[in-house]
């Protein structure tokens, strides 16, 4: 059977070229990409850098430990404090009577520096420490650098990244390589018919198929792996350029990605086949023979079957995500990842909805009516070209649609948060009244609460210094209680919260790791996500004031009052510079994920077209001969074989735009239930773009064998 598999594909291997470098690129991918993470999760220890010559840091308390239940048992959990505490001046005046204490203003906390390196003995140094601060000695120096934390940082926003990636990669290789297998499949019917006159069972065609198929695996798989070791430097290096990675990331060479690659090709390439030698398995000589040029029966009952548990479990998820916790679709894995569900039934039930929508098309004349036949007539070869149309389309609408939505919903709900005139911004703002406007200072800060006992969340918070002139300059969406209630023995939380009712005590932990018990004043909606919890500054006295909101009084001058804003040491702007400036916008790490996974999902696409069209080109030449001999001329041919390609393209397009509008709908809902600017955006400049470069991918890939067959006919 090997020795046939061989013969068989020395013959064919033009038709399979497509599917070979579809694999090889996805395994090469998902192996850059997989040695990417496995150097976030290996990455080297750094020494200390900060304080490199002292054998001592001493360090101010940074962490808050809490227990929490974990089962039957307990466990602690550990947060970072908003406000880490300092070496303050009694302990640095104990640890000078040690030995040389070097100071440096790299990292400072309120009341002091945050750490100090030490020339002394450690254990001299623990026995005047005691449980004040905290004593680091060898590699645990590096707590002390700033840099440990941004790297950690950048390290779990590149392990998302490739891993959101590597994801996409494989979802969309599963795609193409099934859809070329099946539209290979669908092409040999009448070799197949042949084999099974002969003989042939349907057992060994399905071996022969997955012979061919463990062979194009196989050969494909090994080259992506090289590719991929050879790729992953330079994605590395594209990651730091981008400031994603620390600028010491580079990818660590391992076994495991590789082989975890190669054998997911392997899988990808016998899970596109399998269904296609099922199907080729089960037909009869005569029953081959006859379909060889009809396409009946094209969408089979394991695949409707599955394309509408797929359909049905995507309404559900997106039912449940609207009932239970809309936030949830406001996320960029949730809405990178849940898209996929509904791309995939859609792209399985595609042949269910060729033949009404291609009949509801009207083009006008004899080559219009050939067109629109052909189209609905080759369904096998309709679907193949409008499914890779509609993964490119939809993800592009869908994803960065989302993203869009997403952005401007948190842009427009800040614009309605504030009545402020002036908005002055700096890192340690002076405040001092100023005549003829209302001041609301306000300092950024985060609260720490135990949640149904098993979990430690973190909330951002802001620590204000009036909440009646907090009322008066902002506009908050407050759902229950009264803003100008909060004192310092209360919160303003919002509905997130698990405990939210106005007037019940919670239990939290301030910025600076200290326990309160706090009445709740007011709660807020949730909004977007940016509607945090409001404290008074007594609640967070180690917060510098980093934004003051103005409202101009009736009749005062804004010049004026300007003028004197800037003796707060801050930047003054009027609020719609400051929004401007600083409203939510998608990040650079958003932008280059969105790239990536377009651009795969466009290359594939392409791949896949071009594959397709090239081999429904090759065994169209009698029907397009018939064609001719019927009395139609060569650019009328030429144009029905576009005009098909150009429909089946537009068929796709569209369903990735039904399935574009069916996400972002309930995006839009989600974006409602939570009480925040509903802001739909559509990205309709992406959307043509793709669909654009589609339409001239398979267009050429449909006319180049007729061109190249004149080319041949007409000789040297």
């Amino acid at each position: 059977m090997l020795t046939i598999a061989l013969a068989g594909l020395r013959t064919r291997w033009t038709t399979l070229i497509g599917t070979f470098v579809a694999l090889a690129l996805g395994v090469g991918l998902v192996a850059a990409m997989g040695l990417g993470l496995a150097s976030t999760l290996d990455a080297p220890d750094r020494a200390p850098q900060r304080f490199a010559g002292s054998p001592v840091v001493v360090m101010g308390d940074d962490t808050l430990t809490v227990r929490v239940r974990r089962g039957p048992s307990t466990a602690e959990v550990s947060r970072t404090l908003a406000h880490p505490h300092p070496v303050d001046i009694e302990l640095l005046r104990d640890l000078r009577t040690l030995g040389p204490v070097a100071r440096d203003d790299e990292g400072r906390a309120r009341g002091g520096p945050d750490a100090v390196g030490v020339d002394a003995p450690v254990a001299e140094v623990r026995r005047v420490v005691g449980d004040r601060a905290l004593v680091l000695t060898g590699d645990d120096r590096r707590r002390a650098d700033p840099a440990t934390e941004r790297d950690a940082e950048g390290l779990m926003t590149v392990n998302a990244l490739l891993g959101t990636a590597g994801g996409i990669t494989a979802f969309v290789s599963v795609f193409v390589v099934a859809s070329t297998f099946a539209f290979a499949v669908a092409l040999r019917r009448r070799e197949f018919g042949l084999l099974r006159t002969a003989g042939a069972t349907p057992g060994q065609l399905r071996r022969l198929l997955l012979a061919e198929a463990a062979v194009v695996g196989t050969l494909a798989s090994a080259a992506g792996c090289a590719l991929g070791r050879r790729a992953a430097p330079l994605l590395a290096g594209l990651l730091v350029d981008e400031g994603m990675a620390p600028s010491w990331f580079t990818v660590r060479q391992a076994a495991w990605p590789l082989h975890a690659a190669f054998w997911t090709g392997l899988a990808v390439a016998f899970a596109g086949v399998w269904a296609a030698s099922r199907r080729a398995g089960r037909i009869g000589p005569a029953e081959a023979l006859r379909e060889a040029d009809i396409d009946t029966d094209v969408l089979v009952p394991v695949r409707r079957l599955l394309g509408f548990a797929l359909l049905a479990g995507a309404a559900f998820l997106m039912a449940k995500s609207l009932v239970t916790d809309p936030s949830a679709l406001l996320k960029r894995k949730t809405y990178t990842t849940q898209p996929m569900v509904l791309i995939t039934a859609a792209a399985l039930l595609a042949p269910l909805l060729v033949r009404p929508l291609a009949r509801l098309v009207r083009l006008p004349g004899a080559t219009g009516m050939l067109v629109r036949a052909n189209t609905a007539a080759s369904l096998r070869r309709t679907a193949a070209v409008a499914a890779p149309v509609l993964i490119t389309v939809a993800l592009a609408g869908s994803v960065t649609g989302s993203a869009m939505t997403v952005t401007a919903a948190k842009a427009a709900e800040a614009r309605e948060h504030t009545r402020a005139d002036l908005v002055v911004t700096g890192e340690e703002l002076k405040v001092r009244p100023v005549h003829g406007a209302t001041l609301s200072a306000s300092a950024s800060t985060a609260l720490y609460v135990r949640e149904e006992g098993t979990a430690l969340i973190t909330s951002r918070a802001r620590a204000v210094d009036d909440a009646k002139a907090l009322a008066e300059v902002e506009r908050l969406p407050v759902v229950a209680g009264d803003i100008r209630d909060l004192d310092d023995r209360s919160i303003v939380v919002n509905e997130e919260w698990e405990q939210h009712t106005v007037g019940s005590t919670v239990r939290v932990w301030l910025g600076d790791g200290r326990p309160a018990a706090l009445r709740i004043a007011a709660v807020l909606a949730l909004g977007t996500g940016n509607n945090g919890a409001y404290v008074t500054r007594a609640n967070a006295p180690a917060a510098p004031v980093d934004r003051i909101g103005v409202r101009l009084s009736p009749g005062a001058n804004r010049a004026a009052v300007a003028a004197r804003l800037r003796d707060t040491g801050g930047t003054v702007r009027t609020t719609g510079q400051w929004l401007a400036t600083t409203h939510p916008r998608t990040s650079a790490q958003t932008r280059l994920g969105l790239a990536v996974i377009l651009g795969i999902a466009l290359v594939y696409t392409a791949l896949a077209l071009a594959n397709t069209m090239l081999m429904a080109g090759s065994v169209r030449s009698s029907e397009l001969n018939a064609l001719r001999l019927a009395g139609a001329t060569r650019p009328r041919v030429l144009a029905v074989v576009a005009g098909e390609t150009l429909c089946a393209v537009g068929l796709g397009a569209l369903l990735g735009l039904a399935v574009t509008a069916v996400n972002l709908a309930g995006l839009g809902a989600a974006l409602a239930s939570l009480s925040a600017p509903v802001a739909v955006s559509v990205p309709w400049q992406l959307i043509g773009g793709a669909a654009g470069v589609c339409a001239a991918v398979a267009v050429g890939a449909a006319l180049l064998p007729r061109a190249v067959r004149r080319r041949s006919a007409m000789g040297p």
